[in-house]
């Protein structure tokens, strides 16, 4: 990208920041009731509530946040709200994002930032028909793969790149499972405890399901992106609401009665999500590692280090994704996590 296209890109970002004041935040459905004395911060999921949301609201249903001084506003993303637009419109204190996100800010030299990670794999995954020689990332070259919008900049680049896929290959996924099950040589993206979980139940076919993450795509997701202002003036409420939120994923993922409540809290928010839904979506984040796997299991949940985000940068901008010459180092903050919380 040349310096042109960077102004372009940063005046576009900047005149986003100024009209996101006047917009909507999504309300508060996980909010505790305010109690004096107690550190208020609001944090953006990126999509309704689910189990993926599972440990923020476990720190909620369970009194977590409470116990670390903090009135935690939990809200809920979704189809009609950019949650960048919220945060740098400065409508919520943080949101859930990734690594692309936050290297963005770098890129643009705005003032936010990356301070931990839940997901220390990106829950993203290419889905195939099982029995056609498909069990493999490497055979899936020439083959049509269904991809999204934001796949195509973020993912799909890396898979160029790796696997040595034509740009020809990808076709628009429009969220619709059915042409997959009709053409037994189709495959498409999917999220790890979504797709594949609809296909099975559905169509009663057991997908292929390549998890991106363990072929080297190392996006952090489930994020906590907030501001410099923040971080600066409140690094204690932060560190507090960080600390507190690693415990409610801790718990989450073990199970048992704190675990219910969540999920009381999800149904209430989403009654989309059935008891079915949760359960599966709990299991397959344990079995592949999506929270606790990697540097987690040195450092706790929530980590992330100077390594991986250099290797991320690196590998995404020979892929394109991002201009060479990116201050990465300035995506992201340290401070706030690799603390073996809950570990």
């Amino acid at each position: 990208m040349n310096n042109e296209n960077n102004g372009i890109r940063r005046r576009a970002v900047l005149g986003m920041m100024g009209g996101a004041g006047a917009a909507l935040a999504a309300p508060g459905i996980l909010t505790q009731t305010t109690a004096q004395g107690l550190d208020k911060v609001s944090y953006n999921t990126n999509w309704r509530a689910q189990a993926e949301h599972g440990g923020f609201c476990y720190a909620v249903a369970n009194g977590i946040y409470k116990e670390h001084g903090i009135e935690a506003d939990i809200r809920m993303g979704g189809p009609q709200l950019n949650m960048s637009q919220l945060l740098l419109g400065g409508a919520v204190d943080m949101i859930m994002s990734n690594s692309f996100e936050a290297i963005s800010y770098a890129r643009e030299k705005l003032p936010f930032l990356c301070v931990g990670s839940i997901f220390q794999k990106d829950p993203q995954v290419i889905i195939c028909h099982p029995g056609v020689g498909l069990d493999k990332m490497e055979n899936l070259k020439g083959k049509t793969i269904l991809v999204g919008g934001t796949g195509r900049t973020s993912y799909w680049p890396y898979l160029k790149a790796k696997f040595g896929y034509a740009e020809e290959q990808a076709r628009p996924y429009t969220f619709n499972i059915q042409p997959f099950v009709a053409d037994k040589n189709l495959c498409q993206q999917g999220f790890l405890s979504s797709e594949p979980y609809a296909i099975e139940k559905e169509a009663g076919i057991k997908p292929v399901v390549h998890l991106i993450a363990d072929h080297g795509f190392d996006n952090y997701n489930t994020t906590f992106n907030t501001s410099r202002k923040l971080v600066t003036q409140k690094k204690d409420v932060v560190q507090r609401f960080v600390d507190a939120s690693i415990k409610g994923w801790a718990g989450y993922l073990k199970g048992g009665p704190g675990w219910e409540k969540a999920n009381e809290l999800i149904r209430k928010a989403n009654p989309d999500m059935g008891a079915d839904k949760l359960a599966h979506a709990t299991k397959v984040m344990n079995e592949r590692g999506i929270v606790q796997s990697g540097d987690a299991l040195k450092l706790g949940i929530g980590a992330m280090t100077d390594e991986r985000w250099k290797r991320f940068y690196d590998t995404m901008a020979d892929a394109g994704a991002f201009p060479k010459g990116v201050d990465y180092s300035q995506a992201y903050s340290l401070d706030f996590v690799n603390k073996k919380v809950a570990l």
